[in-house]
């Protein structure tokens, strides 16, 4: 099961970087539900690769074709498939690494783990699989939509340049108005600066995404293993380059007194409760309780650099190796949908979860 993720709302991926294609399997969403094609196009144009000079300039229409699970725009009830086709893949590019183990990827874990490996582009390991997970977002998104949920993500840093006002201050329809996908305009041309940077030096630069669901109804989260932040965490850092998953005031939050860190409750004049503060990120022993849900992940630097490093072969002989093809400088653009549909699945999947509770 491990390419399987969630539990009513589940989906299973498939596919490799350089095979024919990649694929999401969409199983347990619910019949009803009104999808439609053109956004799962959408989310899946702000992934691919080739949209900017500041991302890799592999060039893939990644057009989602949906085999089987809607009729007449409508879910049956039935699995729901989805195929992209890999339309520029350039093997060639990869055979050196053949045998060669880079710096801080996956060739050394995978050989380990199976015994072999397919070193175009990564096979399995590559970003390129994420695609999938975009395309499986866009309908759990169009399930939230129901509910009235809203989820959005921004690069909120680059390397050592930092947004400096909270999510709140920021105007979300500005996110995609730059290349960055920041939505504080003088920050994003800071950003993109910085990406330029490391592009010019053969290198790369790592940074933040801050992601927001706003209007997510309470009791969603499971008590103990499944707390809603603990799903979330696993949904996030189960993404390339994922080094870190901070929850509401996070570490922050550590240098605070409690009696400051405590949201009081309190009812508003609709009747609804409500916490004066928001420290807990949306969510108190693992359940949401109504509030907006908020987390920052952290992405290290993309490891292919186009400079010299030393690492050693398949035979465990020292070697220098020169990154080839086609790779980011940066992923923090891209990689803004993928937090988006990975919250996305989180939260249909509880929220399925959640009705099934109780009568």
């Amino acid at each position: 099961m491990s390419n399987t993720f969630g539990s009513l709302f589940r989906i299973t991926t498939f596919g490799e970087s350089h095979g024919a294609g990649i694929g999401v399997i969409i199983d347990g969403c619910p019949a009803g539900v009104a999808v439609d094609a053109a956004r799962i196009q959408a989310a899946l144009d702000r992934r691919r690769p080739g949209q900017s000079a500041l991302t890799t300039p592999r060039k893939e229409a990644d057009t989602v074709h949906i085999q089987s699970g809607l009729f007449e725009g409508v879910t049956t009830g039935t699995p729901i498939s989805l195929f992209i086709p890999n339309a520029d893949q350039r093997s060639d590019d990869y055979s050196h690494i053949a045998h060669a183990y880079r710096a801080s990827h996956a060739d050394y874990t995978y050989d380990v783990k199976y015994g072999r490996r397919d070193y175009r582009g990564g096979g399995r390991s590559s970003a390129r699989e994420t695609a999938a997970r975009v395309a499986a977002g866009a309908v759990a998104m169009q399930l939230l939509a129901h509910f009235g949920v809203e989820i959005a993500a921004y690069v909120s840093a680059v390397g050592e340049v930092e947004v400096p006002v909270a999510y709140q201050e920021l105007d979300f329809g500005l996110i995609d108005t730059n290349l960055v996908r920041c939505p504080h305009p003088e920050t994003a041309a800071r950003m993109e600066a910085r990406i330029r940077e490391a592009q010019a030096a053969h290198d790369t630069v790592g940074g933040v995404i801050t992601g927001v669901a706003r209007h997510v109804p309470a009791g969603l989260g499971e008590p103990v293993f499944d707390k809603l932040p603990a799903v979330l965490g696993h949904a996030l850092l189960s993404i390339n380059a994922v080094k870190g998953f901070e929850f509401g005031s996070g570490f922050e939050g550590t240098k605070l007194p409690g009696s400051v860190h405590n949201d009081e409750f309190y009812t508003d004049e609709t009747g609804a409760v409500r916490t004066r503060t928001n420290h807990s990120g949306g969510s108190q022993g693992g359940i949401s309780n109504g509030q907006d849900i908020y987390f920052r992940v952290a992405f290290k630097p993309v490891a292919t650099l186009l400079q010299p490093q030393q690492t050693i072969n398949d035979q465990g002989e020292a070697i220098t190796l020169v990154g080839r093809g086609r790779h980011d400088p940066c992923v923090l653009p891209r990689a803004v949908p993928i937090v988006e549909a990975m919250t996305q699945l989180v939260l249909a999947d509880l929220l399925l979860r959640a009705r099934a509770n109780r009568l």
